[in-house]
């Protein structure tokens, strides 16, 4: 797990991908800390060590069979009980399987704010009308399914979207997917939008 406090009445959550809290994911929580939010990035692997890219069939598997998205979700509303006292403002980021948790968290009255990368499975739970405002990262193409397809749908939701040149990835530098502009501009865009809400 990653804490880092800055006295802040501000804090963000961020939720990791499959691979675990890999150095992309400290990254983003240093830099985040460096703007003086809080930050807090849970581990949900059941392991100390994160995944290798190579992995990433294992570390699939790992998360659908023995982790689950609703474990995750129940983790974070915890964490959310926990800490609704200490701070004015709680915003969450999820990076792919960790945005579409981000997104299963929406129905939470006590955030301020989400910020999901590349959540393919945000496809599964359309219906749902989140509360706080929203803004959703997606590359140009996905593997599994239809970017613009989901994009129609959700944005009769009142949700910022913003597409990406690149791949699923595009935002970490240490995949072969990385996109060094797409990557600047979104966490720009992230900062704002947390600063703007």
């Amino acid at each position: 797990m990653i804490n880092i406090e800055n006295n802040s009445d501000t804090v963000i959550i961020v939720i990791h991908e499959i691979y675990g809290i890999n150095q992309h994911m400290k990254d983003i929580c240093q830099s985040l800390s460096e703007k003086d939010f809080d930050v807090i990035c849970p581990n949900f692997l059941q392991q100390g060590a994160p995944f290798d890219y190579s992995q990433e069939e294992v570390a699939y598997d790992n998360f659908m069979k023995n982790i689950g998205f609703t474990h995750v979700l129940n983790k974070i509303k915890s964490l959310l009980e926990e800490i609704k006292d200490k701070y004015k403002k709680v915003y969450i980021i999820g990076f792919s399987v960790g945005a579409t948790i981000a997104w299963l968290c929406s129905k939470d009255e006590n955030i301020n704010g989400i910020v999901g990368y590349y959540g393919s499975r945000i496809r599964d739970y359309v219906e749902i009308d989140p509360l706080p405002p929203i803004m959703l990262f997606f590359p140009q193409k996905e593997q599994s399914f239809d970017v613009d397809k989901l994009i129609l749908c959700l944005e009769e939701k009142n949700i910022e979207i913003h597409k990406f040149y690149g791949h699923h990835g595009f935002s970490d530098p240490f995949s072969p997917k990385y996109n060094a502009k797409s990557a600047q501009e979104a966490f720009r865009k992230m900062v704002d939008f947390f600063l703007k809400h």
